[in-house]
């Protein structure tokens, strides 16, 4: 993963030249597994961003049994910060789950640091890799959270390419809407019924493309419910492993 790309991608949200074993002081992580479920995480995802106004987060699949969500901090000093609020996410939109299923961290907890996406997962049979996917991706990811062959990194790119940082103000004022902060008696939002404003499918528009573009078949492949689950699973792993179009 050497792609220059995608370095500067991973430096502007996260401060980290590349992919890393320990998630690098700008990032925060929430993950859902044991099992995956996109269905309960993509309510996180919305509602970050519809009820409480803050920029989507990354999403990306664990490589193994889980999906997490990486949110970009634009600044070190916030970690203390996104400590309150991943846990105020958890009440707000995940009461029902089991704690057990749920690992939080920023660089002000004392949890372990994932690993920054992409990465291979060891030891596995065969090749299992974490990756960051685009929202309309995730869906099928739920029953096999991770791609069998190395993400492209032009792919990955694409994918971050279009996220921003949590400003200091924007988490803030997230922090007072969740009640988070100490002392403040604030209910937490009801997560809304409403999907937040959908992002464009980030490096995989159709728009203009033959019948016979790549890219299109393999979107309508992935999109078609009348298609087995497994042949929309490996048209999604064929979109992040493939190179985007210049």
């Amino acid at each position: 993963m050497n792609d220059k790309r995608l370095q500067q991608d991973l430096q502007r949200l996260y401060g980290s030249h590349a992919t890393a074993l320990s998630a690098p002081p700008r990032a925060a992580a929430l993950e859902l597994a044991r099992p995956a479920d996109w269905s309960a995480l993509g309510a996180v995802w919305r509602g970050v961003q519809s009820d409480l106004g803050l920029p989507a987060p990354a999403i990306a699949v664990n490589g193994h049994d889980g999906f997490q969500l990486w949110f970009a901090l634009a600044e070190v000093g916030m970690a203390a910060q996104a400590a309150e609020l991943l846990p105020a996410l958890c009440r707000a939109y995940l009461p029902e789950l089991r704690p057990t299923r749920l690992s939080l961290w920023s660089a002000a907890m004392a949890t372990a640091a994932p690993a920054l996406p992409p990465q291979r997962q060891q030891p596995v049979a065969g090749e299992q890799w974490s990756a960051f996917v685009a929202p309309d991706l995730a869906p099928v990811f739920s029953d096999e959270p991770w791609l069998d062959t190395e993400p492209g990194p032009e792919a990955q790119a694409e994918v971050l390419g279009r996220l921003v940082c949590i400003s200091p103000a924007q988490l803030a004022a997230a922090l007072e809407q969740l009640g988070a902060r100490a002392g403040s008696t604030a209910p937490p939002p009801t997560p809304s019924a409403q999907p937040a404003r959908p992002m464009a499918p980030v490096g995989l528009a159709t728009q203009g493309a033959d019948e016979t573009d790549p890219r299109r078949f393999l979107l309508g492949v992935m999109n078609d419910e009348g298609v087995a689950m497994a042949l929309r699973i490996e048209a999604a792993k064929a979109l992040l492993s493939a190179p985007a179009k210049p």
